[in-house]
């Protein structure tokens, strides 16, 4: 308040205080003690006015005070412009109105009506102002008055701002729970989380997900942009990764290119893989960062609580395991957790020991599969795949080596091996048939590729235009110059080069600007739905041969298994097809033979329509019907039926209940009976388990077998009653 210019001594000095005034400098007087002498109480109370006159005036605090009924009766002047009013304004207004309610800012302490209502003294209580656009904060302490009679006439108080050290607390509590680059939680603060939230569920049976992120190829921005670059990036994940999620506090980065996602009460795993794979997809796209584009991906691993773990411990190993197997079969994939993951991280790294001599001992062969002029049906020439035949294994899958090759920096000698092979084979055959070899982006990134495939050509003799070398667009993750100056230094060859599994997500127009493409092959994704009712596939083939078309190149078209794709692939006008409809890859010698009698000519042959992707596999599960549990062998799987062998003479319709383990449980129902085996439908579809495989979109909560096998009844699983008499094979 701005004091009056002067005070009269003497009696007439109180009268000169405004009713405000003497509410509050009132209580100077009860608690100056009276010298000797008349005037000497009017001067002590004078001299204690000016210094709080001064003490408000520098702005250090203020003063308060209110009514019995908690009405303002007095309020430092300048305190109530920064609150935007002025004082006389603020007098007989309520002092609680002055503050935020507790609740609304977080804070866990008395709140200032309960104070006032108890008539209590109290000390510096933190209070955030309530008027709009004044986000002070107030150390407020107030004490309660009485009269004479003991009756209660009222507080007075003071306050002082604490926003400066309001804020500083806030920062040092922000950097110690949150991560300071992104913005997200950190891992001490997710941590903490993840355990408050796994213990509150447990007691309520609730379900928890939790997803590990790791960036694919970030160490390669890195180290070839700076780490400026690296954070920089790192942001725009973050915000990314927001935009999916929705919640901040569930989203937190652990360290380096780590992240973690917290999703209460989600076990659906169709919807965990969609998210997922969403995930994946929109940290792929290109990023713009200090004026370079550069291109990254990532991996997740998926862990539900109570099915993968009880304990967060348990819960973040179990998905960390998850993760890792997502990134052993190519990374750029999700994988939830199942217990043969454990054995599977056993198997892969056996396999890397074995992979390293796998060579040396001739177990690697080449097969061929022929890519087929669409109008024509003949053969122009082979993809080069690589198989390994392990000696107690058998055959492994390239998913599962290629990777393992690259992750133990294994793909340069194979890759190496596979070019001159190729090239070995291929100058064999009559004709001109030419043979695609595909380049991994470590080989790309080698500066020796191009000496070691001249050096491979003049060996063999092979001419350079019947080496087609087939790149996926991930080398152009940096856009460097080193990128273009590696194309020039390809074509000067004279080979062929081919942009491989085109739009599978870090498709540019400007690649097709910059490198010398003879051909694009698009990825088998765009064709597997082609033909489904509904699908926008077909209208993006037919932009990419128009594309292709327009700058002069070929294009072929991969995975194709069933007429009515062929049909629409050549109605879109692609030039090649690459896939079972027209030959499964074949051994050298067989290919030979079609070589050597002339003109390789192939009749297409398949299914009439597109089928749901079927496994082959040897898995034992359980049929549960009436009660009885069968052991039975599911021979192959899609998403909507089994074919299952075990039980003899099933009639028609019969519905069992098929367990896959872990919780899995489905109904089926079934529709083809032959002896001792059996075609079932599914009543709901599996989903893909983001490693190629399927699983059970739900399964059944560990509380319910738990409560199961605690009670004398039969765990509620759906039983059918049908003709029984039929009879384990």
């Amino acid at each position: 308040m701005e004091m009056p210019s002067r005070i009269e001594s003497g009696e007439q000095g109180g009268d000169a205080l405004d009713e405000g005034q003497r509410g509050f400098f009132g209580l100077i007087g009860s608690r100056i003690g009276k010298p000797r002498g008349d005037a000497a109480p009017n001067l002590h109370t004078r001299e204690a006015l000016l210094l709080l006159q001064n003490y408000e005036e520098s702005g250090q605090g203020w003063f308060w005070s209110t009514d019995a009924k908690g009405r303002l009766t007095y309020i430092t002047d300048s305190v109530a412009r920064l609150m935007g009013r002025a004082s006389g304004q603020l007098l007989g207004t309520s002092f609680t109105e002055l503050f935020l309610p507790v609740d609304s800012h977080g804070e866990r302490q008395r709140t200032l009506p309960f104070l006032l209502t108890k008539q209590s003294k109290f000390d510096e209580l933190p209070l955030r102002s309530a008027f709009e656009g004044d986000d002070r904060w107030w150390a407020i302490s107030g004490r309660p008055q009485f009269d004479g009679g003991g009756k209660f006439t009222g507080y007075r108080g003071s306050g002082t701002d604490v926003t400066a050290q309001r804020r500083s607390a806030e920062d040092a509590s922000r950097l110690a729970l949150y991560d300071s680059l992104t913005g997200l939680a950190n891992r001490f603060n997710i941590s903490k989380k993840l355990d408050t939230t796994l213990a509150a569920f447990a007691q309520q049976q609730r379900v928890c997900a939790i997803m590990l992120l790791d960036l694919d190829r970030f160490k390669q921005v890195n180290d070839t942009l700076g780490h400026p670059a690296g954070d920089a990036l790192l942001k725009q994940v973050a915000q990314r990764l927001l935009k999916i999620v929705g919640d901040k506090e569930m989203v937190s980065r652990l360290g380096g290119d780590e992240f973690q996602i917290i999703l209460p009460d989600v076990d659906d795993r169709g919807k965990l893989g969609d998210m997922a794979a969403d995930i994946i997809n929109s940290l792929s796209q290109p990023y713009s960062v200090e004026g370079s584009r550069c291109i990254i991906g990532a991996s997740v691993g998926v862990a539900i609580a109570p099915f993968d773990g009880l304990s967060s411990d348990d819960l973040v190993r179990n998905a960390d395991l998850a993760l890792y197997a997502a990134k052993g079969n190519g990374r750029g994939r999700f994988s939830f957790y199942s217990s043969d993951l454990h054995q599977a991280a056993e198997d892969r790294r056996a396999l890397e020991d074995d992979l390293r001599d796998a060579l040396v001992r001739g177990e690697m062969e080449l097969r061929y599969q022929p890519v087929v002029n669409a109008k024509s049906n003949l053969v122009t020439g082979v993809e080069a795949l690589v198989r390994w035949t392990h000696p107690d294994r058998g055959v492994i899958s390239p998913a599962v080596f290629i990777p393992i090759a690259e992750e133990a920096n294994l793909i340069w000698p194979l890759g190496e091996w596979v070019l001159r092979k190729a090239c070995e084979d291929a100058v064999k055959w009559p004709g001109d048939m030419r043979v695609a070899v595909n380049v991994s982006p470590i080989q790309f990134a080698n500066a020796d590729l191009p000496k070691i495939i001249a050096n491979a050509l003049a060996t063999t003799g092979l001419a350079p235009d019947r080496l087609e070398l087939e790149i996926t667009e991930s080398v152009f993750l940096g856009d460097s110059a080193d990128t273009a100056k590696m194309f020039k230094a390809l074509k000067a060859l004279g080979v062929r080069l081919a942009l491989d599994d085109f739009g599978t997500g870090y498709s540019s127009l400007s690649y097709l600007q910059t490198a010398p493409f003879d051909k694009i092959k698009i990825d088998q994704s765009f064709v597997r739905d082609a033909t489904v009712a509904g699908s926008r596939n077909g209208a993006i083939i037919a932009a990419i041969v128009a594309l292709a078309e327009a700058l002069e190149m070929e294009t072929t078209a991969e995975g194709i298994e069933s007429l009515d794709q062929l049909d629409l692939i050549r109605k879109l006008n692609v030039s090649h097809v690459q896939g079972y409809v027209y030959s499964k890859p074949v051994v050298h010698d067989e290919l030979l033979e079609h070589a050597e009698a002339g003109s390789w000519m192939i009749k297409p042959a398949g299914p009439a329509r597109q089928r749901n992707d079927r496994f082959s596999l040897f898995r034992k599960v359980g049929a549960i019907h009436d009660n009885h549990r069968y052991d039975v062998v599911i021979r192959n799987l899609s998403s909507t039926g089994a074919f299952i062998e075990g039980i003899l003479d099933v009639p028609l319709g019969t519905q069992f209940v098929i367990d896959f383990g872990e919780g899995q449980l489905v109904t089926a129902t079934v529709r083809r009976s032959m002896k001792h085996q059996q075609g079932v439908e599914f009543e709901q579809t599996m989903v893909s388990d983001g490693n190629g495989g399927l699983c059970t979109r739900h399964r059944v909560s560990p509380y319910l077998i738990a409560a199961a096998t605690q009670s004398t009844a039969a765990m509620a699983l759906p039983l059918f009653t049908t003709t029984n008499d039929w009879k384990a094979a």
